[in-house]
Parts: structure tokens; sequence; C-alpha cells
């Protein structure tokens, strides 16, 4: 179990989208067993969550440009940021 946790961590964000939107395909056609329709569903649940938790670190460091009193940009931490 370890080793699929360590796989599933070095799986990029872009191919967990690519996967979950063959999930999706997958699930809409209906022509998938119910027992597989219920495994993708978890899988794919699975991978929302993921996505989530790294869209949320990823909002951690953004930085957000707002203008200064004088006009010119001014860099400020995300709302809920640690910076």
């Amino acid at each position: 179990m370890a080793a699929s946790k360590n796989k599933q961590e070095s799986v990029s964000f872009e191919e967990m989208l690519r996967r979950l939107d063959v999930i999706v395909k997958a699930l809409e056609k209906g022509d998938v067993a119910l027992e597989e329709s219920l495994a993708l569903y978890t899988e794919g649940a699975e991978l929302i969550r993921k996505c989530t938790e790294r869209l949320n670190a990823a909002e951690q460091t953004v930085v957000k440009l707002q203008k200064s009193p004088d006009g010119s940009p001014q860099e400020l931490p995300f709302p809920g940021g640690d910076e």
C-alpha cells in the first residue's frame, strides 16, 4: 500500500485530471458494469480529493497583485497564506 501511495504522490496534477476525464467519460457512456462503475466512482472521488489538496496547497503560495496607493503593482500574500 505504501508503494501505491508513493506512486500516486508522484503523479502530476495534469495526469490526475486526464485520468479523471477518462473516468467521467466512461461513467457518462453508461456501458460499464455496476462493479466497475463503483470502482471508477471511488477512484474518481479520490482523484478529486487529491486535486483539491494540490490546488489548495498551490493557492497558499500564490501572491495576489494589487495596486498600491500610487497605482503601481504591489505584491501581497494570498489571504490565508503564511507570509
